[in-house]
């Protein structure tokens, strides 16, 4: 009996190393990959044990005290944890319900263009704000809205109505920052979808035109339940990230008089943790928001097995 599983357990070995020598280069192609993921995500995850520490940068892992959850309970007892919390909950629910579905939106628009250099004269043009940075797009963006010389000010006059001082106002901040994401980001995100636009079976809208379907009705009939799977995978991604807004694409529009609706906790990691050196505080910030992404991620793919047959696993 024993023999025999040693023979099996052989045997399957020899064929494990006769399958990866087979598709050796594959395996070779794959290894930059495999060592980018265990380097700069997996090793780094080790730092996360600062956030149950008080952690001295002289003392190191090992030689800080261990302090539990003290950091978790001083952060839910903050007297601000609450507002900028809200304000990163807001943020993430305007970006999902707005900004998501920008780009497919635009795709189904660029798919329906036939002229083909005009197409790619357009999508050359939605695609060039993905590659400014925050800092420029803040830039243009304090330019358009400034109170005395921006564009949207000009034609509020041309109407009759006072300038307004956009980013002087907390209640403008959260729509400065969806709308500024949208036009950098959602002409890249096109790009996705166009390539699952492209591999529908064009068979499939001659067979509708035969049946009497319009554009309208091929989309809906046709279109969309063609990009769901790629939908679907995206979504879920996309919630993953969903407290993790970014502190870059935030800190270049805040200042003092939009700071009450715009701060978020990547803002305040940023702050509280490289400003004010508080690393485990912020660090156990930080997991917070890793376990929350990883909770809509398992609740968001289970809803989404059950309900489109699509998943992440």
């Amino acid at each position: 009996m024993e023999a025999g599983r040693i023979r099996l357990v052989s045997r399957s070995r020899r064929q494990l190393a006769s399958y990866m020598w087979k598709y050796k280069a594959l395996y070779v192609m794959a290894l930059p990959g495999v060592l980018y993921f265990l380097l700069f995500k997996y090793v780094p995850l080790a730092g996360s044990l600062i956030a149950f520490q008080n952690y001295n940068i002289f003392n190191g892992i090992t030689g800080s005290e261990w302090v539990g959850l003290e950091h978790f309970r001083k952060m839910f007892e903050h007297y601000d944890f609450l507002r900028i919390l809200k304000n990163t909950l807001l943020i993430g629910l305007y970006d999902t319900i707005i900004a998501f579905p920008a780009p497919i939106v635009l795709a189904l628009l660029l798919n329906e263009l036939r002229l083909v250099f005009y197409k790619r004269v357009l999508q050359t043009i939605v695609y060039m704000p993905h590659f400014l940075s925050w800092v420029v797009v803040s830039g243009i963006a304090i330019g358009i809205l400034s109170p005395s010389a921006g564009a949207v000010n000009h034609f509020l006059g041309w109407l009759g109505i006072e300038p307004v001082y956009f980013l002087g106002e907390e209640s403008y901040i959260r729509s400065i920052l969806i709308s500024s994401g949208i036009w950098r980001d959602s002409g890249y995100g096109t790009i996705i979808y166009l390539a699952a636009l492209a591999g529908i079976n064009p068979d499939l809208y001659e067979a509708a035109e035969v049946d009497g379907a319009g554009r309208w009705r091929q989309t809906l009939a046709i279109t969309l339940p063609s990009l769901l799977p790629t939908i679907m995978i995206l979504f879920l991604l996309h919630i993953g990230k969903f407290l993790d807004f970014g502190f870059e694409r935030v800190i270049v529009f805040l200042n003092p008089l939009n700071t009450e609706n715009g701060e978020i906790l990547d803002t305040y990691i940023y702050k509280a943790g490289l400003l004010q050196q508080q690393y485990s505080y912020t660090t156990a910030m930080g997991l917070f928001k890793s376990v929350v992404g990883l909770v809509l991620v398992l609740i968001g793919n289970f809803f989404s097995r059950k309900t489109t047959g699509e998943s992440l696993y």
